[in-house]
């Protein structure tokens, strides 16, 4: 399953990239590999927008600091938009960007290895 929509060259990110060889997977996992990254861009998926709160409770397990660390990251790769709604009090809203969309069939891909290869928490089987 390749994507064969080309993206012009003034609208890539400029990324790290080990050795000499260029490896697009090596730097794609450089831009969304970080632990909390995959997570946050499933939930933006899903619910197209969200308040910081709201982001905090649909990632369970996040710190506050990580999470606002996780989201200027993702702004700065320009995965996430961040918007003011209100001044006061400050309220936020974050969103995926058109290249943070474009990431679905790889989250819906990783969703899918982990509901076919991976087993929920004994807790989990036990109350479902």
């Amino acid at each position: 399953m390749s994507d064969t929509t080309e993206v012009p060259e003034d609208e890539c990110l400029a990324v790290w990239c080990a050795g000499d060889d260029w490896c697009a997977v090596t730097c794609a996992m450089d831009v969304i590999g970080k632990k909390w990254h995959p997570v946050i861009i499933h939930r933006l998926l899903r619910r197209d927008e969200l308040r910081f709160n709201e982001l905090s409770d649909e990632v369970d397990g996040i710190t506050n600091k990580m999470l606002s660390q996780s989201l200027d990251d993702l702004e700065e790769k320009e995965l996430v938009d961040r918007t003011i709604v209100s001044e006061k009090p400050v309220a936020v809203e974050y969103s995926l960007t058109e290249r943070g969309r474009s990431l679905e069939r790889v989250i819906d891909s990783l969703e899918q290895w982990g509901k076919t290869h991976l087993q929920p928490p004994e807790s989990e089987v036990e109350s479902a």
